[in-house]
């Protein structure tokens, strides 16, 4: 009787004998503690191997014929109404995964499927999401979101449908192509990324003498994701897109959520930061991540000028030389005050044009002690995991601070610093290096386009 006691008793601390089996009955605080971490990594492996069980696609159906309408906008609601598909991407840095940039609601949505239709048999597998809102939401209840699957081993799925249910019938559910399955030799040695454009935007003349310093520097794309702008800019876009520079990507957000133009919430009722910036340059990032070799992050009233070098093709070998393995560059952001402006350039034409002339603005405020100037980015898209506005939040290998003597970025915009007395500021006149080139290529393009509607 008392044996059977003794054995109900182990058999009631199965993982007291573990314990035992493990360390051996030894009561050393070593050992102990030894023993806490072999017995805390063993359940985390366990955990982990549950996780990647439950993510694995599983055989829903066979004999499909995958008729499901393929989306064709650049956002899509999904029957929740608080999740959002920008776009899917195939991504195997760390395994055969797709990757669908997307925004949700960072509380409401938990759980989300991918359904992938397999050809020629029809196959259909279904993968459940880990869902990993960015963490920079600023507040506000929409964020950027990655919502990654498994894709199914013995396939490599053209489309994917987003459902909140591993039950359903796929020929309901919107199809999204997936991008970035085939490798190509890059388009572009710099793509630039701009997001977003709204406000009917009109600052026609410094966007012109952007885009063209833009390609004096090097870029070969320039990607808009555009919410409105005016009849103006409108014409100017068109230029650009029958050019090749430029591509526009309609952004017509405001038609899902409530945005705001500031990139902190308020305590309003709007859902998103700034026209839902954040996930408009994630998704350019994989959009240009087998296109481009470099992706540069910036506004239109931003440009990243070299003091060093004549170009950013120079400047970037020259940094990656110097930084092997880095594939974040940060820039430090300089303020050229567009109150304050010098009557070299005054060009007479282009005073019938909305918008800034930039030759006129050399003027930069003082660093201020207790401000650290916000940075801009030019990336290896391939190293970049998520990315926010002023830095990424996970990439591979490493990010560097490039040195205020190597380049710097103008951004001539209103001032920070409007108390400051001209004499205060700094004579920065590194943008006349190009001024031949630059005001050349400016009147080509607004006689063809703005000014030939004037004459």
């Amino acid at each position: 009787m008392q044996q059977r006691k003794l054995q109900g008793q182990r058999h009631l601390h199965p993982h007291s004998d573990t314990f035992k089996m493990l360390c051996g009955g030894k009561k050393s605080y070593f050992a102990g503690a030894v023993c806490v971490i072999i017995i805390t990594s063993i359940v985390t492996l366990s955990y982990l191997r549950l996780q990647r069980l439950i993510l694995l696609p599983k055989i829903v159906q066979e004999g499909s014929r995958c008729r499901g309408e393929t989306a064709n906008s650049t956002i899509t609601a999904l029957k929740d109404n608080r999740t959002f598909i920008i776009s899917p991407y195939f991504d195997d840095r760390e395994g055969k995964v797709t990757r669908v940039i997307g925004i949700v609601h960072h509380e409401d949505v938990r759980e989300l499927y991918c359904w992938f239709c397999c050809q020629p048999h029809g196959k259909i597998y279904v993968s459940r999401a880990k869902i990993d809102v960015h963490s920079d939401r600023f507040g506000f209840p929409y964020g950027a979101a990655d919502i990654v699957c498994l894709e199914p081993e013995n396939c490599d799925p053209t489309h994917v449908s987003i459902h909140q249910s591993p039950h359903g019938d796929i020929d309901q559910l919107s199809r999204f192509e997936i991008k970035n399955r085939k490798a190509e030799p890059f388009s572009a040695d710099f793509t630039v990324c701009i997001s977003a454009m709204f406000g009917n935007y009109n600052n026609v003349l410094q966007f012109i003498q952007s885009m063209e310093m833009y390609k004096i520097l090097g870029v070969q794309k320039v990607v808009i994701y555009k919410n409105n702008c005016s009849q103006m800019m409108e014409k100017v876009l068109k230029f650009y897109l029958e050019e090749g520079t430029v591509e526009v990507i309609p952004w017509p957000i405001n038609s899902y959520l409530k945005v705001s133009s500031k990139w902190r919430f308020m305590q309003d009722e709007t859902h998103i930061g700034y026209y839902g910036q954040i996930t408009a340059l994630n998704d350019c990032i994989y959009r240009n991540m087998q296109r481009s070799r470099f992706v540069v992050l910036n506004d239109a009233d931003e440009i990243i000028l070299p003091l060093k070098h004549s170009d950013w093709k120079t400047m970037m070998s020259s940094l990656q030389e110097q930084n092997p393995g880095t594939g974040v560059f940060l820039f430090e952001n300089h303020i050229f005050p567009e109150t304050i402006s010098t009557p070299m350039f005054n060009i007479s034409s282009w005073n019938t044009v909305p918008g800034i002339n930039i030759l006129q603005h050399v003027h930069r405020e003082p660093d201020r002690k207790e401000v650290i100037n916000p940075k801009k980015m030019i990336v290896d898209p391939r190293k970049v995991i998520q990315t926010s506005v002023h830095s990424v939040l996970h990439a591979y290998g490493t990010s560097v601070n490039v040195p205020m003597d190597v380049a710097l970025v103008y951004h001539c915009r209103v001032p920070l610093q409007s108390n400051l007395p001209r004499e205060s500021l700094i004579r920065d006149t590194t943008l006349w290096r190009y001024n031949s080139s630059l005001i050349t290529n400016v009147n080509k393009v607004l006689y063809q386009t703005v000014l030939y509607a004037q004459k």
